[in-house]
């Protein structure tokens, strides 16, 4: 039953796959059907129209669309402060690049310097309210060090199971907030199995990937505060940095429940997922090398985040990216490192690898006519490279 404390129009979870609805008053993890992600539906229009207005009374953080996020009592919600992110424009390399605007979503003034603050407090919210005794994740670095801080915020154990290569900043996070950290020889699909050995063995709720439902939530208020800060209209490109592609999904997500809410437009971006060369398991499958990625073998990135070679929801991004009219692209180590250095060097901003990935495609985007220099384009980058300066092996 859902408390009077709740706003949340959430009534169902559907199985990605084929449509089944599984009970979200009931602790899920993939659909019982067709073990597939399960994704969260809402009540958009029998219960009571939802109107922009009803924002600048809420929170100044993410939870401010709290009735299109899944916490039915919000007592259960564990916050840290996450979301509300600046979007900015780049000053000089639109110039130099041959745009005439870049706008710039910057995730890593989240808690833990990532985005991945947000799906981690959606999935630690819903584990609380649920009871949960022990979580666990395999991670490529940051969403174990947000896992182990909202854990901590909740007062529910946690486990991070972590590549060994990973930096150690990574690793020492998780140390300092309390998580029990497993190192892995290995990429995050390595991280993966032992992750899931370990599940059976002590019954730790899995908050992998799309392994659970309320990741995703957390990931898809980045559409929203995006069209709220553009004015609610979006842009007409969005590049993302694609690993296991939850924040792909979700932007999608977000821009269609908007549309359901007649918050936006009919007018939809198109979405653009760049990969690193080193891994780039759908940019095979997208440009027909593969059939799906569920024999890709990938190899270490200084992108931890874009290391992941067999992505569990690979039909989801390819769906939409095919919905969105986008394009998958991937971008060389070396073009990677030359583009984090501009970025810092021309804006002020030492972006995660993966932000500078964005960058790093625009030439060869704009050079195959996939974008074009006048329209507006958002690169959102994912977390701060500050935690990634082991990576480059910088000499000063």
């Amino acid at each position: 039953m859902k408390t009077l404390e709740t706003l949340s129009l959430l009534h169902s979870l559907q199985c990605s796959h084929c449509g089944q609805h599984h009970d979200p008053f009931q602790l899920q993890q993939t659909s019982v059907c067709c073990h597939a992600p399960l994704v969260a539906q809402y009540d958009t229009a029998d219960v009571f129209p939802l109107s922009t207005e009803v924002l600048p009374a809420h929170s100044d953080n993410m939870w401010r669309y709290l009735e299109m996020l899944p916490v039915f009592d919000v007592n259960n919600i564990v916050t840290l402060g996450e979301g509300m992110t600046p979007l900015q424009t780049l000053r000089h390399l639109p110039g130099q690049l041959g745009f005439d605007r870049l706008y710039w979503k910057d995730e890593s003034l989240n808690p833990t310097g990532s985005f991945k603050a947000r799906g981690l407090s959606a999935a630690v919210s819903k584990a609380k309210e649920f009871g949960v005794d022990s979580c666990i994740v395999p991670t490529a670095g940051n969403a174990g060090g947000a896992l182990a801080a909202y854990c901590a915020a909740a007062g529910i154990p946690a486990v991070v199971v972590m590549p060994r290569h990973t930096p150690k900043i990574f690793k020492e996070e998780c140390w300092m907030y309390g998580a029990e950290l497993v190192l892995v020889d290995g990429l995050i699909n390595d991280c993966a199995a032992e992750a899931a050995r370990i599940r059976q063995e002590r019954h730790c709720f899995d908050v992998s990937t799309f392994k659970e439902p309320y990741r995703l939530e957390g990931k898809k208020t980045m559409g929203y505060e995006i069209a709220e800060q553009l004015h609610w209209s979006l842009p007409d490109v969005i590049l993302y940095p694609t690993g296991g592609g939850t924040g792909l999904i979700g932007l999608w997500k977000a821009f269609r429940e908007m549309l359901a809410l007649g918050w936006i437009p009919d007018k939809m971006p198109r979405l653009i997922a760049v990969q690193a060369e080193n891994c780039q398991p759908l940019a095979a499958t997208w440009n027909g090398l593969q059939p799906n990625a569920r024999e890709y073998n990938g190899r270490p990135s200084i992108a931890n985040g874009l290391a992941v070679p067999r992505p569990f929801a690979e039909p989801l991004m390819l769906d939409v990216l095919a919905q969105s009219q986008g394009h998958c692209i991937a971008v060389s180590e070396a073009d990677i490192k030359q583009y984090m250095l501009l970025l810092a060097r021309e804006e002020g901003m030492l972006a995660a690898p993966e932000g500078a990935a964005l960058v790093a495609a625009l030439p060869q985007l704009l050079q195959n006519g996939v974008i074009q220099p006048d329209e507006d384009i958002l690169l959102l980058n994912t977390g701060s490279g500050y935690k990634y300066l082991e990576n480059l092996a910088i000499n000063v």
